[in-house]
């Protein structure tokens, strides 16, 4: 098994949001600026390559039918663990994030990699799944936020970076705004793949 490539397949070939298109309520929802995509998906990569290690420790000792029970329970440890330290020590991006980091829980990205990789696999390319899907989700988080932040406010990671008679396009940081730019970064994506093979 190529390690590398267990790591790298996240940052490109399975990029969530794009490639695999799952995910996409948060990318949608916390993405109004790249401060709040940030930190999500710094969240993410904590519960993704946390519960890929566990799931993978665990995958010969967990019967087959309470799995998925099993993993939900996996998952929701860690995302109290990252709901409670967010709160205590990054309450501003906890406010911001709101009701959205618990529900990483249900986040089909994290289950479907605990499920189709983490249960099969060993605990180093378990781990290195994880981790590449979450920083190749982060990226993406983080990209998309920051377009619609400087795009609908003409900040980025909230400083000024547009000139002064910049007239901000406000209808980026709505709901409308997350949809077209999600759409835009996409077919750029498959631009740059070049043309699908079926």
């Amino acid at each position: 098994m190529n390690l590398t490539k267990e790591f790298t397949k996240g940052l490109w070939k399975e990029l969530p949001p794009f490639r695999l298109v799952l995910g996409l309520c948060p990318v949608l929802a916390v993405t109004k600026s790249a401060e709040t995509g940030l930190g999500m998906g710094l969240a993410v990569i904590f519960v993704l390559t946390c519960s890929n290690v566990l799931v993978s420790s665990l995958r010969n000792l967990i019967p087959r039918k309470v799995r998925i029970a099993s993993y939900i329970v996996i998952i929701a440890s860690f995302v109290v663990i990252v709901e409670l330290t967010t709160q205590a020590f990054f309450y501003g991006i906890y406010e911001r994030l709101g009701i959205f980091i618990p529900l990483i829980v249900v986040n089909c990205i994290i289950l479907g990699r605990a499920e189709a990789f983490a249960s099969r696999n060993k605990i180093i390319p378990s781990a290195l799944d994880g981790l590449g899907i979450g920083v190749g989700f982060t990226m993406s988080l983080t990209v998309l936020g920051a377009i619609r932040e400087i795009l609908g406010n003409g900040t980025l990671f909230g400083a000024d970076i547009m000139w002064a008679s910049f007239r901000p396009f406000t209808f980026m940081v709505e709901a409308p705004g997350a949809f077209v730019s999600l759409g835009i970064l996409l077919g750029l994506m498959n631009a740059l793949s070049g043309p699908s093979r079926a």
